[in-house]
């Protein structure tokens, strides 16, 4: 052992003294075997001749000594293990010096979570290396571009049905023959035949064949889609996110040339054309809500058009199709445009317009629909209202409980365009009503009893002013723009007319323009 400095005590001496005459067992005091060594194999030979030479200070062979006697007095088996399980925690406290700490202090006391008695916090020491990082948890493909794949069930169960439907057909099926894959397998309205057929097709061969069909209608994912996306996908061009009234034409051409309710209609092309545009502008009327002329995948879906394709696909009698394709309800249009428009240049005027219904509405609001506030016309020709913003006109005035005669009837009125109505504004409308009524010799009613008629009929949220907001949530809407505008609608609401009435209650799924449709023709 390397000699003491001069400087230290005799009891250092003496018990470097006691040390030497004891059995000092060197190879319990080495470094434990279960701490690997922080770097390269030169490391542990350092960190071992540091060690030894800490073992040859007299401090270290007196607290060695003392630890052995410690060891030895309580009668505890294996010294030399005792030792080598306090020493590292003597070293840290900075040798005999530092006396240990309370079993009661609360840095003892204090335990990791998830730790139990007698267990080692292994992990906070420097020596031991960083745990390993628990994997990255892999989350699944969650969005396909064109849809997500059908299981493997499904596909294999919808190849097989493809099998049978083209079994004996090597060539592949006709149009005519196509019309049950569209409806049994696609399970869409057959009137989609022809546009999904000539989608497949692309080489106009009059033929689609198995494989054609299963790259078109699986390999692409269509057939996972739902309806809608399945009818907008295939009804839309290339590179396009919209359906224009183009589109919807193929649509009404299949329906007029195989619907036996329309079979009448092939002896005049030229009522089969009109019937058809009619179709698509009521349409666009309901689902089109903003009149850009192009609708998208979500008004697609909002609305009703696949149910009514499919109530037209089940049903013989068109006529019972009300939604859109009942051909009476184009017959009163067509015949009201037709009588209104005197030169028959499919075209109408104001002083046209203001015939409509026995000159029930007003010349200011007649006005209002000129300026094309509620809606930009189609036609090209100044001042005049074509076929198509006619449709829209008598779908608005006939019924105006729907959401699209609200919008429209309210921009008429709405004089700044500041979306409220104010009571100037609606007494500026009542004004001409009111001359009317004396000329008609009608008991004059006063604004201010009507202003209190209509705010009870909306129950605005501000009764300073009116939303179209407010109009939604109002079953009486129809009522306040006719009082304001229409005078013999309001005059029949005032009388409480019975036949409207009981047309109420006994048929009460029918709305105001299938009554009006059914009346007129």
């Amino acid at each position: 052992m390397v000699e003491a400095p001069a400087a230290h005590a005799p009891a250092d001496l003496s018990a470097a003294a006691q040390v030497s005459a004891l059995p000092l067992q060197v190879d319990l005091l080495q470094l434990p075997p279960e701490v690997p060594a922080p770097g390269a194999p030169a490391l542990r030979g350092v960190l071992d001749r540091l060690f030894a030479h800490w073992l040859s200070l007299p401090d270290t062979a007196a607290l060695v000594a003392t630890l052995v006697q410690k060891a030895k007095a309580t009668g505890g088996g294996g010294g030399g293990a005792v030792g080598a399980a306090t020493l590292p925690s003597m070293m840290l406290q900075g040798g005999a010096a530092v006396p240990p700490l309370s079993p009661r202090s609360p840095r003892l006391s204090r335990k990791p979570s998830g730790l139990g008695a007698g267990q080692p916090n292994r992990s906070a020491s420097p020596l031991r290396p960083a745990a390993a990082r628990p994997a990255k948890e892999v989350i699944p493909q969650f969005y396909f571009q064109d849809g997500r794949p059908p299981p493997y069930e499904v596909k294999k169960q919808c190849i097989s049905t493809v099998d049978q439907l083209f079994a004996g057909h090597s060539n592949g099926l006709r149009a005519q023959e196509f019309r049950m894959v569209t409806r049994e397998l696609c399970k869409l309205p057959t009137f989609f035949t022809t546009v999904l057929f000539d989608k497949i097709d692309k080489d106009s061969t009059g033929f689609v064949t198995r494989e054609a069909f299963i790259d078109f209608w699986v390999n692409s994912n269509l057939m996972s889609m739902d309806s809608a996306t399945q009818v907008f996908t295939i009804l839309k061009k290339p590179n396009r996110n919209y359906l224009t009234k183009e589109d919807l034409k193929p649509v009404l051409k299949d329906l007029l040339d195989n619907h036996p309710g329309l079979e009448f209609l092939k002896s005049t092309p030229e009522f089969q054309e009109r019937y058809a545009e009619t179709v698509v502008y009521r349409i666009f009327y309901s689902l089109n809500r903003i009149g850009s002329g192009y609708l998208t995948l979500r008004e697609l879906k909002r609305g009703n058009l696949l149910s009514a394709l499919r109530h037209a696909d089940d049903e013989e009698d068109i006529n019972k199709v009300l939604r859109y394709f009942s051909y009476e309800h184009f017959y009163v249009i067509y015949c009201k445009f037709w009588e209104l428009d005197t030169d028959h240049d499919f075209l109408i005027d104001k002083e046209n317009l203001i015939k409509y219904g026995n000159h029930a509405l007003t010349y200011r609001i007649v006005d209002r629909i000129f300026s094309e506030v509620p809606r930009k016309f189609t036609s090209k020709a100044q001042g005049k209202m074509g076929y198509e913003d006619f449709v829209h006109f008598i779908l608005s005035e006939e019924d105006k409980s729907t959401g699209p005669s609200q919008e429209y009837w309210f921009r008429c009125l709405d004089l700044d365009g500041n979306g409220i109505l104010t009571h100037n504004e609606l007494q500026f409308f009542f004004e001409e009503q009111l001359h009317r009524m004396e000329c008609m010799a009608q008991e004059p009613v006063l604004f201010e009893d009507i202003l209190c008629q209509l705010i009870d009929m909306i129950g605005p949220e501000n009764e300073g002013y009116l939303t179209l907001k407010d109009f939604r949530r109002c079953k009486l809407s129809g009522h306040f723009f006719n009082i304001l505008f229409n005078l013999n609608k309001f005059m029949a609401f005032e009388a409480r007319d019975p036949f409207l009435i009981r047309q109420m209650r006994e048929e009460p799924s029918l709305t105001d323009w299938d009554r009006f449709a059914r009346r007129d023709m």
